[in-house]
């Protein structure tokens, strides 16, 4: 299915002519071209070039698709590093240099019905002259040496490079016919094709090799089965193969507009028809770059204005939508997860998910959290490489099939307010968001759920609990104006698990703060804390974690509410 869904979007993108690569070829970052003259001798070395930020960037070309690189040696055809094209030695190996050097010359050989053409002509002359002492005066020849790029050829005159010339591009498509006597039938288009034996290496997954890893790959006999080896152990077709890795290295690409990261899992977006929300997604979920900071609220504000008005609706609600999430598994590559739906379904369950994690919040915070700043609100120390490896990928797939979140991501915010004793805003909006997807879909006669500002009707245990300890705290405060560590430095954990053991003593305490109190201070607190209390019962020897979560609510509620009277009173006290 996802191969399949894969090479449909390659043939939609090549159909519209978007700019993926035709069948036998591939778009490549060329940072040099040898330019020569019709009688082989070298004009220029064009530097491709272009700064990019701190850094220099290649211009992406069309160049015949590269072969599986190995420990052994293998030259692609008409382009390489200065190794293969120029036989330079950059790592001490004359050799092996010699032997890529004759490799590259022997792949232009190969190529049927060329040999009248002008700019292969022009190749062989080059090469019957060649002597690297004269490039020596040129000046990036230095820098060519040390990072041994990729580099191709152009004649002099022409536009194209000469793997571009008709007469290249035709030879290359009949090659790519391929031998009849390994066909066989592909498994993703039922169609008889050469079978691949191995398939394009995909690039671009955060965290696996920077050459590239494989999604189907067979290369060791414990893999193997029927005598079958490699890419016949599970045939697919030349042409499928390409398209399918030809398209998702498109949509894994540093310019790709489909990709974000979530956790460990590099994610692309695609639909089964051109679609706005393909390249929506990403800035929905994903971070806001520093030159535009509101990309990502504009994003997700754009996404509710579009299922307000049903724009999703007439024509895409049979529109199919793909998310395929992939992380790195040594040589190959893991799919993390796979979700498919329809363009309709899938922005409404987005808009569901940020409705679900609205709560009341300051001025400064963002109106809506992406995906990583919630992630890394549950990990240690805030880092991206402490969130588990598998958490990122089941919120996302809630998310997008609209079920419950991960009861994990609930335990692991709640453990890091412990850890830490804070409760921010992300954190609060997750633990909301968690409980009340949680309650819409339990078995439960009771579907109260979390409000987005302090709910002063809710009789939940844990709730109040959490408000009764952010009044205490309040009180602590203002009897001790800079006090360095509060109640809740001390005391929140076990509050919050078992508040038996800790709130008489807290309630005790609280005559102490509230007797420095002015009369009227005073005389507010003691009402508020008397109305909670009202009721509650009996503090409980232990609270559940869902309860532990409301608790981080009702604490978060009592105390944002607070501040909102606070700066209330100030504008009023200003006009």
């Amino acid at each position: 299915m996802i191969l399949q869904a894969l090479a449909e979007y390659y043939d939609r993108k090549t159909k519209a002519g978007d700019g993926l690569a035709p069948a036998g070829f591939e778009n490549k970052e060329i940072p040099f071209v040898l330019e020569i003259d019709r009688n082989g001798s070298l004009v220029q070395i064009e530097d491709t070039r272009e700064q990019v930020g701190k850094k220099k960037r290649a211009r992406s070309v069309l160049v015949p698709q590269g072969v599986k690189k190995t420990s052994g040696v293998a030259a692609n055809l008409l382009w390489d590093t200065v190794e293969y094209l120029l036989g330079v030695d950059t790592r001490g190996k004359p050799e092996r240099v010699a032997e890529q050097l004759a490799a590259f010359k022997g792949r232009i050989a190969q190529l049927p019905g060329v040999e009248s053409d002008p700019g292969i002509e022009a190749i062989d002359k080059f090469y019957s002259l060649l002597d690297l002492d004269t490039f020596a005066a040129i000046p990036e020849w230095k820098e060519i040496i040390e990072s041994n790029p990729n580099m191709t050829f152009r004649l002099q005159g022409d536009r194209e490079l000469i793997c571009q010339r008709p007469a290249v591009i035709a030879a290359i498509r009949a090659m790519a016919i391929g031998d009849i006597s390994g066909k066989g039938r592909c498994l993703i288009s039922g169609k008889e094709d050469e079978i691949e034996r191995l398939h394009t290496a995909i690039k671009g997954v955060w965290g696996a090799q920077s050459s590239g890893a494989n999604v189907v790959s067979f290369n060791l006999d414990a893999f193997n089965s029927y005598g079958k080896t490699q890419g016949h152990n599970a045939p697919v077709g030349k042409e499928i193969a390409f398209a399918y890795t030809t398209a998702l290295n498109h949509l894994l690409g540093k310019d790709s507009e489909q990709r974000m990261q979530v956790g460990d899992a590099s994610t692309v977006f695609w639909a089964e028809k051109r679609s706005d929300l393909e390249t929506a997604v990403p800035n929905i979920f994903g971070e806001s770059p520093k030159d535009d900071p509101d990309r990502h609220a504009r994003a997700v504000e754009q996404l509710f204005n579009s299922v307000q008005n049903g724009r999703y609706t007439p024509d895409d609600g049979h529109t199919r939508f793909y998310v395929l999430g992939l992380a790195p598994n040594a040589a190959r590559i893991a799919v993390r997860f796979w979700h498919v739906g329809t363009v309709a379904n899938m922005a409404e369950r987005i808009v569901q998910h940020f409705v679900d994690l609205k709560i009341m919040h300051g001025p400064k915070e963002p109106e809506f959290l992406s995906l990583f700043r919630l992630l890394v609100a549950t990990a240690s120390l805030g880092k991206s490489e402490n969130i588990p490896p598998n958490l990122a990928g089941d919120f996302m797939r809630s998310i997008l099939e609209g079920l419950p979140y991960p009861q994990t991501l609930l335990g692991a915010a709640i453990r890091r307010i412990r850890a830490e004793q804070h409760v921010n805003y992300q954190r609060a909006a997750l633990i909301k968001a968690c409980i009340n997807r949680a309650t819409r879909y339990s078995n439960s006669e009771i579907k109260e759920e979390l409000k987005v500002s302090l709910d002063e009707n809710n009789t939940n245990i844990g709730y109040r609990l959490g408000r009764l300890f952010a009044v205490l705290e309040k009180a602590q405060e203002e009897a001790n104006p800079g006090i360095n560590a509060t109640i809740r430095d001390r005391y929140y954990g076990s509050a919050s698990s078992s508040p038996v053991t800790v709130f008489s003593t807290l309630m005790k305490l609280n005559k102490h703060h509230i007797a420095k109190l002015g009369k009227g201070r005073a005389v507010n607190l003691e009402r508020l804390t008397g109305e909670i209390v009202a009721g509650i019962a009996d503090f409980p020897a232990h609270l559940p974690l869902a309860d532990q979560g409301r608790f981080a609510i009702g604490y978060y509620h009592q105390r944002q509410n607070f501040f909102t009277k606070k700066s209330e009173e100030k504008e009023m006290i200003h006009e």
